[in-house]
């Protein structure tokens, strides 16, 4: 009989023995044990949230910020506002719209936040104010075009709107009643862009100004045919700067114009300096109202491969000065110190990302934070600052700055992460073939032995000007997810920050200009070599795959190495030459490459993996969304077409109405089931 079913008297010697026998096993006793952690899977998709966007309240007491979650029956992502003190106590959803709301933004006396939100019917977003002393939302603005984004006045009377004006949105019947679209008329030489579709040359982003009292609407120029955004008021709120492009065919240059203008209606904007357009557009004012502060790129035919450079300009007029010309490293989100000595700002280095700070008249870059979380947002108010920042085994969440610390606020995916068993993440470095250092991360199953050799997967960021870091993200291009999901069953993951990535300083990251699939792809091959040498993967047991440029390198290194067993090209291409006029990125082809007609040699150079189909023996499985611009199903479709062909084990996956990024949440479980199911058939199935 089981000593469990021990009967009368036997039963308190049974217990003594028992509490003997779990007493002897010491400090680790089951008594102190901590739950079994258990898998990341594919379901966890739905209970993740993606936290972003803080702003602090001007007096620093709160912070608004927005979180999105799956909406499980409707099969599509939900934003709220939401809202945590400075001292964390009281973490409050204030919003729940029937759709999404989205762009918190507070008054300047505090009383009011206001939001985007598309509630009524009409399809359009509409700004919304939020009394902070209770009671519902209320809409503000009833306006006819695409609202993309506001600021405040700093008196709070009045807003400026950056907003969509077109008399006609391509596709739509000029009847309501009619069936039948009317045409699309295309005449920009841009003339598609992603999610957004076809660009006409009616359709401009201009500045509104919204008086909140009256409700009045009044375009702040008169131009009409050219694109404004970025607007910021100026300290005394007189004034606004914004970025235009005034050339005559302002999609080719690739360079912007900042422009400062009167805060009235009809006022004609004074053009300040033209500036090499960067990755990321930002005007700030210095607290006095002299001084802009400005984001500048190099110069266009590396479009590309930009790493942003601060710089100051004076509001009135002169030479600008470049404040991190000798810092060799992608800086955004760069604001004033209140006394207005120095700007703060993020600084991307090296598979992190940490606050910095400059003084105004240039020089030595001093670190505010220590880079042990990857600070991906981060806004002031109040004399407080708050960063959203993740790091390997934790995902976005809000934190308070202070004193060089990260001070948690949020917990929204504590609960979920509580639960896994993460993969253990590690620094690794190594020789390229020509001598190269080359960085990245690895990182190992949960299960992990020393001694034992694993499957290996090589999972390539896109870009190619982004970095793999040390964050775990819940977001529309899961990259850190999709590694520990893969290393959750029993992977080890390369993610290798390949020349052409950011993070490492501007001949890093424009070393493959117009040489694309020659050192990124001997980057790739030595990463998969270091992992070997140390006795980690397996030889034969190694995959490769990844999404946009991710997709591309895909097909260049399959193209190169018949070693894999396994690929996977997300949203790629190959055929590079047929992505001229149907893609959104001419004007970068055309200054990096050069014209089809003029420079044929080198689009057929860039196309090997095309051209060389017939070298290819992996296994691959090619994958987009249907309604994708950025980089077109077309060439996804022509790589299976060529392997289908040529008799290598293939199939072409097409995601009905996506775009370049997935949105539909059972599509993105779907695709992690599928990548799984993919390489386990070729590198783990029975041979």
């Amino acid at each position: 009989m089981p000593a469990h079913r021990s009967q009368g008297k036997d039963r308190p010697l049974y217990i003594l023995f028992l509490i003997s026998a779990l007493l002897s096993l010491g400090a680790g006793s089951l008594f102190a044990q901590a739950p079994v952690k258990r898998l990341l899977t594919a379901d966890d998709v739905y209970r993740m949230k993606e936290v972003r966007d803080p702003q602090v309240s001007p007096d620093g007491q709160w912070i608004a910020y927005t979180v999105t979650s799956v909406d499980h029956e409707a099969d599509k992502l939900r934003t709220a506002i939401w809202m945590v003190n400075w001292d964390g106590t009281q973490d409050l959803q204030i919003t729940n719209g029937p759709d999404s709301d989205a762009s918190p933004c507070w008054s300047p006396d505090g009383k009011y936040l206001a939001f985007l939100s598309v509630r009524p019917a009409e399809g359009k977003s509409q700004i919304w104010l939020l009394d902070r002393r209770g009671g519902e939302a209320s809409q503000l603005t009833n306006v006819k075009g695409e609202i993309g984004s506001y600021e405040w006045s700093p008196d709070g009377k009045r807003l400026v709107l950056v907003m969509r004006d077109s008399e006609e949105e391509p596709g739509e019947a000029r009847d309501p009643k009619a069936k039948v679209p009317k045409p699309i008329v295309i005449d920009r030489y841009r003339f598609k862009r992603d999610v957004e579709g076809y660009l006409t040359g009616s359709a401009h982003d201009r500045l509104y100004l919204f008086d909140v009292e009256s409700k009045k609407l009044e375009a702040l120029t008169g131009e009409k045919n050219f694109d404004e955004t970025d607007p910021a008021w100026s300290p005394d709120g007189s004034q606004l700067s914004f970025f235009s492009n005034h050339a005559k065919e302002p999609d080719q240059t690739g360079t912007t114009d900042i422009f400062i203008v009167e805060a009235r209606a009809g006022a004609a904007p004074r053009k300040l300096l033209t500036i090499c357009r960067p990755n990321e557009q930002r005007l700030v004012w210095s607290p006095n109202g002299r001084m802009l502060a400005f984001l500048q790129g190099l110069e266009a035919k590396f479009n590309f491969y930009n790493v942003d450079r601060l710089a100051v300009v004076p509001a009135a007029g002169g030479e600008p000065q470049t404040l991190t010309a000798k810092f060799d490293r992608q800086v955004s989100q760069a604001e004033f110190m209140p006394d207005g000595s120095a700007l703060t700002f993020l600084v991307e280095d090296d598979r992190r990302t940490y606050l910095g700070k400059v003084a105004v008249g240039g020089g030595n870059v001093e670190p505010l934070s220590d880079g042990s979380a990857v600070l991906s947002k981060r806004v002031s108010g109040g004399g407080h600052t708050a960063v959203a920042a993740a790091t390997d085994s934790s995902a976005t969440e809000i934190y308070a700055f202070e004193n060089g610390k990260l001070r948690k606020l949020t917990a929204h995916n504590d609960a979920l992460l509580a639960e896994l068993g993460l993969g253990a993440v590690e620094d690794i470095s190594y020789r390229s073939k020509d001598g190269t250092e080359i960085h990245g991360l690895m990182v190992k199953p949960p299960s992990y032995e020393a001694g034992k050799k694993f499957p290996t997967l090589v999972w390539i960021h896109g870009g190619p000007n982004m970095q793999d870091d040390h964050a775990l993200l819940f977001d529309l291009y899961p990259l850190q997810l999709e590694r520990q999901f893969f290393a959750a069953h029993g992977y080890i993951v390369l993610a290798i920050n390949y020349r052409g990535s950011s993070g490492r300083g501007a001949e890093f990251t424009r070393s493959i200009l117009a040489d694309w699939g020659n050192r990124e792809v001997a980057d790739v091959l030595g990463g998969v070599d270091c992992a070997v040498r140390m006795g980690i993967a397996d030889p034969e047991r190694l995959g490769l795959g990844g999404w946009s440029y991710g997709g591309i390198l895909t097909d260049y290194t399959i193209a190169t190495d018949t070693r894999f067993k396994a690929a996977i090209s997300g949203a790629g291409s190959a055929l590079q030459l047929s992505m001229y006029g149907s893609d959104q990125y001419v004007r970068q082809y055309e200054q990096e490459i050069g014209l089809p007609w003029k420079a044929k040699d080198a689009w057929l150079r860039i196309s090997y993996p095309f051209f060389r189909a017939d070298r290819i023996k992996t296994p691959t499985l090619f994958i987009g969304g249907e309604k994708d611009f950025n980089v077109p199903i077309i060439g996804s479709e022509q790589m299976y077409q060529a392997l289908r062909t040529l008799g290598v084990p293939t199939q072409l996956v097409i995601y009905p109405g996506q775009y370049h990024l997935l949105t539909r949440p059972s599509y993105i479980h779907e695709r992690l089931e599928r990548y799984l199911a993919w390489f386990d058939k070729y590198l783990k199935s029975s041979k």
